[in-house]
């Protein structure tokens, strides 16, 4: 690769694996599972919900593609970059419930930076399937160690559970915080420890 090549901006296009959406399947499985539960569809305020259900769990649950943007270092940046408090929602894949929460994530660069924006799109495409809280930040820091290749990754993630504070426990206000941490933000005593103490005063602070 040429030296002018290399200076370019690299898109690659994070496209992720989908099926087509039945939006009238399941407009009709939604139908059913609320007179299955015993709610009255022919009521006028419950007449359009499976129309809306099928909607919602649609846009939930289908992420969308997005290019990867990065550029050369050429600054030689090597300190930590942190974008905090990427909004995200997912589908807890064991009820279909929604969790809400944030991510922080961060990464030590090598030869290539990252468009900030990137880093909450590929929160957002990571979130938008059903999914475990576990894995979705493994993913997150997975896909970025895989595709950026940093000398360190680091994703936390809290988040509250609807499953957990709607039903079962009723734990309302219980925040779950998972994170995964790869390269020298996990082999590195001192960069492990700043990106931990970031996020974690970060999250004191509110």
């Amino acid at each position: 690769m040429t030296a002018t090549a290399e200076a370019r901006p690299w898109r690659p296009r994070v496209v992720p694996d989908t099926v087509p959406v039945d939006l009238a399947a399941a407009e009709d499985a939604a139908r059913d599972l609320l007179a299955a539960l015993g709610q009255p569809l022919d009521a006028p305020h419950l007449a359009e919900t499976p129309r809306r259900m099928a909607h919602a769990y649609a846009e939930l649950l289908r992420p969308e593609a997005f290019d990867f943007t990065t550029f050369p270092n050429d600054e030689e940046y090597d300190e930590l970059v942190l974008v905090q408090d990427i909004p995200l929602t997912s589908v807890c894949e064991h009820h279909m419930l929604p969790f809400t929460g944030v991510a922080h994530v961060g990464y030590l660069p090598r030869d290539r930076i990252l468009g900030l924006s990137k880093l909450a799109r590929l929160v957002e495409v990571t979130a938008r399937r059903p999914q475990t809280q576990e894995r979705l930040t493994k993913q997150v820091a997975d896909h970025l160690q895989e595709r950026l290749d940093p000398r360190g990754v680091g994703v936390v993630v809290e988040a509250e559970h609807t499953c957990m504070s709607l039903r079962g426990a009723r734990a309302v206000g219980s925040r779950t915080v998972t994170s995964a941490l790869l390269g020298l933000l996990r082999s590195d005593p001192s960069s492990r420890a700043e990106f931990l103490a970031l996020t974690r005063g970060h999250r004191d602070e509110r």
